[in-house]
């Protein structure tokens, strides 16, 4: 009779413990919706972006929703034919150049195009410095988010984000896939290098400073990899899935990317890994439930950007750019600019894809990019 009151016990306890840390989450989604209701940060561009969404022919609003990766020759001639929406510069394009050369590569692409281009880098600091391995440009490489913790705190970390927008501004680059917000304490998690390396709490912290940091200059930065990459593999190589429960993701991955939200952040990436949890079947990038989760429940505001599409995560999955689209993604990354976007106008043309869906979707990034004051 006693085991069985205690064993009573223990199970009331424990249903008490989740029910409060549920009911804790959601007063965090509750504030943040209250939030959002009349923060929409793009709400006083979008009259502009649809009088100039409205003079685009379907292959240029094709193109206004891939990030290419800088392709290594004939870069100019390229964007003449087809005006894609921005680049993805990596290492080899900083490569021994000096400041002027990359300044001048960058205003060449802008130069021969209609509309101004996102122009964006990997420069998360520490072992991802697609820059500042090259004195040329950065006198010294920009360290990692730990490094800078135990250096000065979150102080030393918001002065950085300034100095470094500074940098990247200067060359012409005017987004950063910047702060890595995933939550990893261990050391021998993937993403633990890139991360802060410390608990739900200070990562939040971590997340907040960067996205008021930046607000400071402009150059804007996006939060990664959501929902939280957490201990998974390298989806650069293969697929990876993530068993977590949802209470466990909603408790210690998702806050990081509330109060970057909060903050302001104008761009989320989110990553390849197969979140069980919420959707058993897709790629977090390609899953609608996980956007749902981003845009419904988080009211997240700004553009939604996958990881490259390219990479080996998602090398089996079959139309991987009708599902990106179908799952209300602002902007693809990719490697194949070509095969993306016939896939995407073959799609549109078998009326698998509506003009109107791309409408919605490139409305976001025109929006953004007159918010960014670059048309």
């Amino acid at each position: 009779m006693k085991k069985m009151i205690i064993i009573i016990l223990v199970i009331l306890l424990i249903g008490l413990y989740f029910s409060f840390n549920k009911s804790s989450l959601k007063q965090k989604l509750d504030d943040n919706k209250e939030q959002d209701k009349t923060e929409d940060i793009f709400s006083n561009y979008y009259e502009q972006a649809e009088s100039l969404l409205n003079t685009l022919t379907i292959d240029n609003k094709i193109s206004q929703l891939l990030l290419v990766r800088h392709p290594s020759s004939n870069d100019l001639e390229i964007q003449k034919e087809y005006q894609f929406g921005g680049y993805v510069f990596f290492g080899s394009d900083f490569k021994n150049k000096t400041k002027e050369e990359v300044i001048k590569m960058i205003s060449d692409l802008q130069n021969v195009s209609n509309i101004p281009l996102i122009t964006a880098i990997d420069e998360e600091g520490g072992t991802v410095s697609r820059i500042s391995s090259n004195k040329n440009l950065v006198d010294t490489p920009f360290l990692s988010p730990q490094d800078l913790y135990q250096d000065g705190g979150f102080q030393k970390i918001y002065d950085d984000v300034i100095f470094k927008s500074s940098v990247l501004e200067a060359l012409g680059l005017n987004l950063n896939f910047a702060p890595v917000v995933d939550v990893s304490t261990n050391v021998n998690d993937y993403m633990y290098k890139r991360s802060l390396g410390m608990d739900t709490e200070h990562t939040s912290i971590y997340a907040k400073t960067v996205i008021e940091a930046s607000k400071k200059g402009n150059v804007s930065y996006t939060l990664k990899h959501f929902p939280g990459y957490g201990n998974n593999i390298d989806t650069h190589i293969s697929s990876s899935i993530d068993k977590k429960s949802y209470e466990e993701i909603m408790k210690y991955d998702i806050p990081p990317f509330i109060e970057g939200i909060k903050a302001g952040a104008e761009a989320v990436m989110v990553s390849h890994n197969i979140v069980e949890a919420i959707d058993k079947e897709n790629p977090a990038s390609i899953s609608l439930k996980v956007h749902e989760l981003l845009l419904n429940e988080l009211n997240f505001k700004g553009v939604i950007i996958t990881d490259d599409i390219s990479m080996g995560a998602l090398n089996n999955i079959k139309d991987i750019e009708v599902t990106a689209i179908k799952a209300h993604n602002n902007f693809l990354i990719t490697s194949d600019y070509q095969k993306s976007f016939n896939n995407i106008k073959e799609a549109y043309n078998n009326n698998i894809i509506s003009e109107e869906e791309i409408d919605a979707l490139v409305l976001k990034n025109l929006a953004w990019k007159y918010y960014k004051h670059l048309i």
